[in-house]
Formats: structure tokens, C-alpha cells, sequence
């Protein structure tokens, strides 16, 4: 699967902790930034794919799940710290959902919004993965 869980770079100190995202951390440079908060735990995000887009998913204070479908595969991947971020290459279904109370996900992602880049029905993302 199109997927990778990437370690960010972080300095320990007695003071907290610093997580540092630069240029070297992720395989693109980052053209937008965006996060989810408030998300009741019931609820459900994403329900898409990206045809060309990469995004790297950071649970910046609590935890929630990604389910990730190739067309073939299913994987969940729990994200619940701070220095461990998921990164979502083109091509993979995604839905985030148990999200605790207090959950933040950051997104961080390889081009600016462009609705044409998004696949928001499944059955059309699976006839687009056949005609690949």
C-alpha cells in the first residue's frame, strides 16, 4: 500500500518537547496546510482519494483512526503521536474517524485545493484504479 508512517525529527527537552517539519522530512515540498479539530467522535472525515495530491496526517493532541483501501487492501492505522505522521501517497481511499475528545489532525499537503484532484465516491474510485 501507498503508505508510510515517517518519524518527525523532534529536540527532548525538560521544558516539552519541539517536533520539526522541514524540507527533508517529507518526499514533496508542502503547498497547503490545513487541520481538523472539534470533530465529534462519531464522525466521520475524508471519504476520498487523490488522483495526484500526497498528504502527510499528524494527530497534533489526541488520537483517531485512518482507514486506508487500495482497491484491494484494507489497513487502519491508529495516529495518537505527535512525532509519528502518516503519509498518504495519490491513489489511496481514506476515512478518518474514532476521534477523541480533543483530537487534532494537521494535514499537511503536496498541492493547493483543486476539487478535479479529488475522487469523493468509492465506487468511482475503484473504476478509476481499473482504468489506470
Amino acid at each position: 500500500m501507498n503508505v508510510e508512517i515517517i518519524t518527525i525529527p523532534k529536540v527532548e527537552d525538560h521544558r516539552g518537547n519541539l517536533a520539526i517539519i522541514e524540507k527533508n522530512v517529507l518526499p514533496f515540498d508542502v503547498k497547503r496546510v490545513y487541520y481538523l479539530f472539534d470533530v465529534p467522535s462519531n464522525a466521520h472525515r475524508g471519504g476520498h482519494a487523490h488522483k495526484e495530491q500526497s498528504e502527510f496526517l499528524v494527530a497534533l493532541s489526541g488520537s483517531f483512526d485512518v482507514v486506508l483501501k487500495d482497491g484491494s487492501t484494507t489497513k487502519t492505522v491508529t495516529l495518537n503521536k505527535p512525532d509519528k505522521g502518516l503519509l498518504i501517497r495519490t491513489n489511496i481511499w481514506r476515512e478518518l474517524e474514532n476521534f477523541s475528545s480533543g483530537a487534532v489532525c494537521l494535514v499537511l499537503a503536496s498541492d493547493v485545493f483543486s476539487e478535479d484532484d479529488y475522487i469523493r465516491n468509492y465506487d468511482k474510485f475503484i473504476s478509476f484504479l481499473s482504468n489506470s
